[in-house]
């Protein structure tokens, strides 16, 4: 179970506000709260005209805030000295995080990168992976928004889970190649109207899940920890500006 906290026993998963150790009950959960916040999400982005970071951290607290104290706070305040891999794919240092995701929102509203390249975008947020959980729905609301503002929409609801979580983590290792740009160009279709945005989004498969599968390296403060990062971070040769 994943546990950056050490208190999995004593607090439940991840430090809820139930002390909810059941993983099949997390997950129940977490679907409940995002199926009945979500449009309360969507209003708020529609209220911005630019998506900056702190709405991104505003977006995971309307989610998931009844359910997680630390809702809305990124990696950097939660566990700041904790390197979190899934399936041997290492995320970015929590200090690097709000840059990664500044670097995606920035592309996303240049008016140009993200009608080209969305899967340049997606790669940033889920490289940056500011939370403990809610990643992947976080990151997905706020891209089907970006995405209508651009002029397009994903078919997500088409996708296939597996095939999309391992363009994703190929995106992740080998940023800006086009891997995950090729896998959703099959997907891109025309702007739907926001009206339906929820029922699209929650037609998604795949949507409930707890970050069981993320694993924690270690401390960035164990220079193996550290090295090993560092070695994943130069192969990947993407620089966050």
């Amino acid at each position: 179970m994943f546990d950056p906290f050490n208190d999995f026993e004593a607090r439940g998963y991840l430090r809820n506000i139930e002390g909810e150790k059941n993983p099949d009950i997390v997950k129940r959960l977490e679907h409940d709260l995002f199926a009945a916040n979500l449009s309360d999400a969507m209003v708020y982005l529609a209220s911005k005209p630019f998506i900056e970071y702190v709405d991104f951290l505003y977006v995971h607290k309307i989610l998931f805030g009844e359910f997680y104290p630390w809702a809305g706070q990124d990696r950097l305040q939660t566990t700041p000295n904790k390197a979190i891999s899934k399936a041997d794919t290492f995320f970015c240092h929590p200090k690097d995080s709000q840059r990664a995701v500044e670097q995606g929102l920035k592309l996303a509203q240049d008016g140009v990168t993200l009608k080209k390249s969305p899967g340049v975008v997606m790669g940033l947020f889920a490289y940056a992976h500011p939370f403990l959980d809610g990643n992947g729905r976080t990151m997905l609301v706020v891209h089907t928004v970006l995405c209508h503002r651009a002029g397009f929409s994903i078919h997500w609801a088409r996708t296939g889970k597996s095939d999309y979580l391992s363009a994703l983590g190929e995106e992740i290792e080998t940023p800006d190649k086009g891997i995950l740009d090729a896998y959703l160009k099959d997907f891109i279709a025309p702007p739907l109207d926001p009206a339906v945005w929820e029922v699209a989004i929650q037609a998604i498969r795949g949507l409930d899940g707890i970050a069981s599968s993320d694993i924690i390296e270690g401390e960035f403060s164990d220079p193996a920890i550290s090295q090993k990062y560092e070695q994943f971070d130069q192969r990947r040769g993407y620089e966050i500006k």
